[in-house]
């Protein structure tokens, strides 16, 4: 998908069906928050395709970002086929009444979603030719109340962005984060590293795939930031935090980083999912599971 101007991308519900209010209330929020999304991609400057890939369920409060890898068209193949299967199977997750907001029962939702996503772009690899070899990244947001769970396989990222301090929750699976772990590389030095690029794990190329998941407090005035690493190999830390303290709207801050980005290289594709969250205090407090805002 390649996409020259910004636009949310906000997926069709799913579950409208169900009555969201209607679970159980696992803990009472200290205040109600509202979450404003914002979805980006763009193809950067020496790309001809966009293999990377979003995709926002409002309904169902999650955030996905695939960045595919393969021949042909079989990485934008890897990536689509991904943010849907991942979205679709954790949907049937919560028609089927098994997700809470315990952190076992998120993670044991979340690892199924992917490993579904896993088991048809495998499946896809091995039956046509030409996606042969495909696969791609995964970082997945899901957010509660006044909590919020990343998922992630490969390089591509999840931040938070709190108070002025920009913190990165995920760790790439990546020969790079290797040797910088065991003390070959420094951070410095992994920066002009010939494998910036080399996986050490992927979606779609193995019969089984591990998603690490992580829970993480969530405050009025957060912004979780997921992206692909066409913007974190072109931006530092500090100056994704300093586009991200500005007043200006979230798109504006979306758009920003993708500019910034690109004006830095833009050596690959660019896919930005920004998520703020918004404190209501003056509405009547309740408990339960974010799915409607």
């Amino acid at each position: 998908m390649c996409l020259a101007t910004p636009r949310r991308v906000t997926s069709p519900p799913l579950c409208t069906m169900l009555d969201f209010l209607s679970l159980t209330p696992f803990f009472k929020a200290p205040t109600d928050i509202s979450l404003e999304y914002f979805s980006f991609l763009d193809p950067g400057k020496t790309r001809q395709n966009n293999e990377d890939a979003a995709l926002i369920d409002e309904s169902l409060a999650l955030c996905i970002l695939a960045d595919g890898m393969g021949g042909y068209n079989a990485g934008e193949v890897a990536s689509e086929m991904t943010v849907r299967e991942v979205r679709d199977e954790f949907a049937r997750w919560v028609a089927a009444g098994q997700v809470s907001t315990r952190d076992q029962d998120i993670r044991r939702a979340l690892i199924a979603s992917a490993q579904r996503a896993n088991q048809v772009v495998y499946t896809a690899a091995q039956r046509v030719p030409e996606y042969a070899g495909m696969g791609t990244t995964l970082v997945v947001a899901l957010y509660g109340m006044d909590r919020f769970w990343i998922g992630h396989i490969g390089d591509s990222r999840g931040y938070r962005y709190r108070e002025g301090k920009l913190e990165q929750i995920t760790r790439d699976h990546s020969l790079l984060q290797d040797q910088i772990d065991a003390g070959l590389l420094t951070p410095e030095e992994a920066k002009f590293s010939i494998h910036r690029n080399l996986v050490t794990r992927a979606l779609g190329v193995e019969p089984m795939v591990s998603l690490d998941v992580s829970g993480h407090d969530l405050r009025a005035g957060d912004v979780v930031l997921l992206c692909s690493d066409g913007l974190s190999d072109m931006l530092p830390d500090a100056q994704i935090a300093a586009l991200l303290s500005t007043a200006a709207p979230l798109s504006a801050q979306g758009r920003a980083l993708v500019d910034a980005a690109n004006a830095a290289g833009g050596r690959d594709n660019i896919a930005v999912v920004l998520t703020k969250a918004h404190g209501v205090p003056s509405a009547p407090k309740r408990s339960g599971w974010l799915f409607k805002r």
